[in-house]
């Protein structure tokens, strides 16, 4: 794992590209739903709580920016009533979400990923639980559906250098000492990335 924090009394992990993407796989093993849980939280931030809203009928591809976006009803970090946003969805999540729709005939009304939260955090931790047996590797048990969101956040925040602002829009964060915590260190590619130019 590129970080793990168990210094207080959470255990916070932070995965990389290709680990997300072994989780992606092993969620999958288990049903297509649950890899497409997977990838909207770890490729495109959402909450676990966030995970059953979006369908068709809340994406679309923005013809300004050249990107899909989604609509996400969210936790609102100011408190009070949920929180509209739209969130970014990578082009290869967009044709798996559209792949999978046209396969189980969904409603453009439906959701893609009808369950309930703790389902949606129970199949995080289930496949990280089989990629833990599979490696040997204790650490893959303590991962979380929040793990998704922040190795997301800190990937694009940190390795990717994505500015503040757009990543509080997409990831409907309201002010900077809610997304301040996912500014986590550089790893050392990054680093040297930064220092070599």
């Amino acid at each position: 794992m590129v970080r793990v924090d168990d210094s207080g009394d959470v255990t916070k992990c932070w995965l990389s590209p290709d680990e997300l993407s072994a989780l992606e796989r092993a969620a999958g093993k288990d049903g297509w739903e649950r890899e497409i849980a997977v990838q909207l939280m770890g490729r495109c931030g959402l909450r676990a709580s966030e995970v059953s809203y979006p369908g068709d009928d809340y994406l679309r591809y923005s013809e300004d920016g050249s990107v899909w976006l989604f609509e996400v009803r969210g936790k609102n970090t100011k408190g009070g009533d949920r929180k509209v946003r739209d969130a970014w969805m990578p082009d290869d999540v967009a044709d798996d979400v559209h792949k999978y729709s046209r396969e189980r005939q969904l409603d453009p009304s439906e959701a893609w990923v009808d369950v309930s939260t703790p389902s949606v955090r129970r199949w995080v931790k289930e496949a990280a639980h089989a990629i833990a047996d599979d490696l040997d590797s204790p650490r893959w048990r303590s991962v979380s559906s929040h793990d998704l969101r922040r190795s997301w956040a800190t990937y694009h925040l940190v390795e990717r250098q994505v500015d503040v602002r757009t990543m509080m829009s997409i990831g409907g964060w309201s002010g900077y000492s809610a997304i301040e915590p996912y500014l986590a260190e550089p790893t050392e590619a990054r680093i040297g990335d930064a220092m070599s130019t």
